[in-house]
């Protein structure tokens, strides 16, 4: 448990920024979903839009924050010269995608659907990589253990863009509907979604002013052999980050394209990645405990026992990720005024969409064993099967389901995923996880998840949400009784020893 304190006080750090951060962008959902109606399909261009975005983040970043951290962290590297080289070589390569995206701007929009919005996506394309470029200065704090000011960039950039968002969504409208002659030199209501690309655009870039003490006062070095060796070890990686942003990201890419009418297609869409912004506080929470996880496993893998540390990691981080779930069902009718009432019929995907993100983490945690023996093509593979396995469960079912085949599919391909690098990863390096107690903590959480579905939707809103609450407590009342007793907490400790 020690050695998990510094782990634990970095994501609290990280997950400060991750968790408030995200929840305060949350606020855009209301906003878009209030601003931009169902029918009108507003919410599914953004959705659609955004998911090109993460798969090019993965693409343009091509594994290298993991290179990073592992190169950094090994004997006889100078960490100054890995970072300075992984700065040039993301750099180079996001200057390249730039260029070329402009210089066939029209042809590519023509062929996502927006040949009418080619600015949509020049604009997308130079914030993508802008924030390519970012993972590499918030990879350095992270590894010269800086949280404070990560998270404060994090929140800072959110900030930001949420203001923006207020005033063109709802300040600006506003001044318009009454005074057009002043509103018009600042506001034009024709170009409705095209702001939510462009803020976003101007908040990214000025964060990159804050890298400056990152970004300077050191001489750029750029050695070829530990570039070569970086990306020699850095491709798996890139291949294993593809097929996993396509497991989150596919099946917004691909529904417009076989749901059958491209119209409605884009309307359920907007219906289904509005319902998903629920449930990804389940994202929020694998994303902090990556942040501060990852550097963590690197800088004690030479250490020993640390298998232990690895097993005793995997079993909280499943404790709170079933404790999180439950609270998301258990509080979903409060939830669920994040998004707009024309959004709520797919509010049935929040439990199976939450189930896959917690595979996912799992994932994540099980990922570490061929990372750490610079075997990366492993993952490569076992995320390229649960790839596989979306696309077809997408391909085949969407026509038919729907969104609920999105749903379907990333849990599919999630579960295959992470049984592959379990059962393969016991094999080459085996860890014993607590098998047992995590299969009892799961169990324990399905029940109370399908008592929880088993309340009368008609009773009363509070009465379900007492109902709900006490079965919470009683998980908690369980964790705190086999793994977390009150006395070992902070202030809350100190009184079980007076």
């Amino acid at each position: 448990m020690a050695e998990l304190k510094s782990v634990m006080k970095d994501t609290a750090i990280y997950g400060l920024s991750s968790i408030v951060g995200r929840f305060l962008n949350y606020l855009l959902v209301p906003l878009y979903t209030a601003k931009l109606e169902a029918a009108s399909g507003g919410y599914g261009v953004i959705t659609n839009i955004y998911a090109y975005v993460a798969l090019f983040m993965v693409l343009l970043t091509f594994g290298m924050e993991t290179t990073f951290f592992r190169f950094a962290n090994k004997e006889g590297e100078n960490p100054q010269t890995v970072y300075s080289t992984s700065l040039i070589l993301v750099a180079a390569v996001n200057l390249l995608f730039v260029l070329s995206v402009l210089a066939g701007l029209d042809g590519i929009a023509a062929a996502m659907g927006y040949a009418e919005h080619p600015a949509y996506i020049g604009m997308m394309a130079v914030c993508v990589a802008i924030d390519a470029f970012q993972c590499i200065p918030f990879s350095w704090l992270r590894y010269r253990h800086r949280p404070l000011k990560f998270a404060a960039l994090k929140l800072l950039f959110i900030g930001l863009n949420i203001s923006l968002n207020l005033l063109y969504f709802v300040v600006f409208p506003a001044v318009y509907a009454t005074r057009p002659d002043i509103a018009s030199f600042f506001y034009d209501p024709s170009v409705s979604v095209g702001y939510v690309f462009g803020l976003n655009l101007i908040c990214t870039s000025l964060i990159t002013l804050f890298f400056y003490r990152e970004l300077t006062g050191f001489t750029y070095t750029f050695s070829w052999p530990l570039a070569r060796r970086m990306l020699n070890y850095t491709w798996p990686i890139l291949i294993l980050g593809i097929a996993g942003i396509l497991n989150q990201a596919a099946d917004k890419m691909i529904f417009p394209l076989v749901y059958g009418d491209k119209e409605a297609g884009t309307v359920q869409l907007g219906i289904y990645g509005a319902s998903v912004k629920i449930a990804m506080i389940m994202a929020m929470i694998t994303q902090a405990f990556r942040y501060a996880y990852e550097p963590f496993v690197f800088g004690k893998s030479r250490e020993e026992n640390s298998s232990r540390t690895y097993a005793q990691a995997m079993k909280f981080f499943i404790i709170f990720t079933l404790l999180a779930f439950l609270c998301v069902i258990g509080y979903l009718d409060i939830l669920k005024h994040l998004i707009g009432r024309d959004y709520w019929e797919g509010l049935k995907v929040v439990p199976i969409v939450m189930a896959a993100e917690i595979m996912m983490g799992v994932y994540f945690n099980l990922s570490f064993w061929y990372k750490l023996i610079d075997k990366t093509i492993w993952g490569a593979w076992f995320s390229l099967a649960g790839c596989a396995v979306l696309l077809a469960v997408n391909i085949g079912f969407i026509p038919t389901y729907g969104y609920m085949a999105c749903a379907w599919g990333g849990f599919a391909g999630y579960a295959t995923a992470m049984s592959l690098s379990y059962w393969v990863g016991q094999k080459k390096n085996p860890i014993a996880y607590p098998l047992k107690s995590i299969l009892t903590y799961t169990l324990l959480a399905g029940t109370f998840f399908l008592a929880m579905k088993c309340v009368p939707e008609q009773w009363p809103i509070p009465l379900r949400l007492g109902i709900n609450t006490v079965l919470i407590l009683m998980f908690v009342g369980y964790i705190v009784t086999h793994d977390f007793p009150l006395r070992h907490l902070p202030v809350v400790g100190k009184y079980f020893h007076s």
